[in-house]
């Protein structure tokens, strides 16, 4: 199919929250430690989800607008200049459906479970409403063929049942769903081919906490994990996505089914986390962290979405996707300092 050659690569300097020295995304430079890339401002692209393709491209895709069909898949030959394809995963028929009997799809969440390619979305209505369904991917990037609905709140009692993050452990095989925000964040294990609850299995509050305050600050949601050496790392968002309290913070646990602490070693369920990016400058708001990627040369960077004061699509500052490069301190944390 024909893609649209919309392509953003501006490198714009700003005193963000990060550490020094660190590569830029689309560039060898080595010097430059103060800089911050939009990987795609061309239009609101909030909550990402990114892979690496068996064809070897980059591919993303984010929560669509009120209209389904309207958000389209970004793809990449490197990882760090992106281009709009001409769809996305929905077709009329597929959004029509989905549509039919819910008011919002969030954050999607692209998955390879047992061999086949999932993408997880939240389905709204409303708080206690709201819904996770697997849906069927065919092709690559792919259309949905077909979806299901993995949990919902209405029946567990979970409030904003939303954000969902699927991993399958590489070492036992088995594959968890982290999902959730005001009603806390939980995870669930699922079957092994990751389209329904595995039978008998508990859903386990595993991080936040409700009640946190103006500031939102131990209210987690935009769940992410991340194996690195011997730990599973979780990321999450806190605060509110709208405005420069949103920030990226992270725990970890040496297995996906443990307890997740921060670095002093107290326990996310109770509110806590490490500290990751935050406000800084004219981009704020950080959060809802998509994925890791490795790029063509050979750099590991964390895509988000972010505003930027003064960056507008249609009039409006919007979340846009960003990334950057963390830096891992001999403790085996991601630092940032301002």
């Amino acid at each position: 199919m024909k893609r649209k050659q919309i392509v953003v690569s501006a490198l714009l300097a700003v005193g963000f929250s990060t550490v020094a020295p660190t590569a830029l995304c689309g560039t060898a430079s080595e010097d430059a430690t103060r800089e911050e890339h939009i990987a795609w401002g061309e239009t609101a692209f909030p909550d990402p989800t990114l892979w690496k393709a068996a064809d070897g491209r980059y591919y993303a895709y984010a929560t669509p607008s009120q209209v389904l069909t309207d958000q389209h898949y970004l793809e990449s030959d490197d990882g760090l200049v992106w281009r709009q394809m001409d769809y996305g995963p929905f077709t009329p028929e597929m959004a029509a459906a989905i549509q039919k009997d819910w008011k919002r799809v969030w954050a999607p969440d692209h998955a390879v479970v047992a061999g086949k390619r999932l993408l997880y979305v939240a389905l709204y209505n409303s708080a206690k409403d709201s819904a996770i369904a697997a849906c069927r991917l065919d092709g690559e990037p792919g259309r949905v063929t077909d979806f299901t609905i993995i949990t919902r709140s209405s029946e567990t009692g979970i409030r904003d049942s939303i954000d969902p993050e699927v991993v399958t452990d590489p070492e036992t095989g088995r594959v968890w769903l982290f999902f959730g925000s005001t009603g806390k964040m939980h995870r669930v294990e699922l079957a092994a081919d990751g389209m329904s609850v595995k039978p008998g299995a508990k859903y386990e509050h595993v991080a936040g906490r409700p009640g946190a305050g103006k500031g939102r600050s131990a209210l987690f949601e935009g769940a992410y994990l991340h194996r690195r050496g011997a730990w599973w790392y979780l990321f999450v968002s806190a605060g509110w996505h709208g405005n420069a309290t949103y920030n990226i913070r992270v725990g970890r646990s040496p297995t996906l089914d443990g307890v997740f602490v921060d670095r002093e070693g107290r326990p996310m369920t109770e509110g806590h986390s490490t500290p990751v990016l935050g406000t800084d400058g004219d981009f704020y708001g950080p959060g809802h962290n998509g994925d890791f990627l490795v790029a063509k040369d050979g750099v590991e960077r964390i895509y988000y979405h972010c505003h930027k004061k003064g960056h507008k699509v249609k009039g409006k500052e919007v979340r846009i996707l960003l990334c950057r490069r963390l830096v891992w301190d001999a403790d085996g944390w991601p630092t940032a300092v301002k």
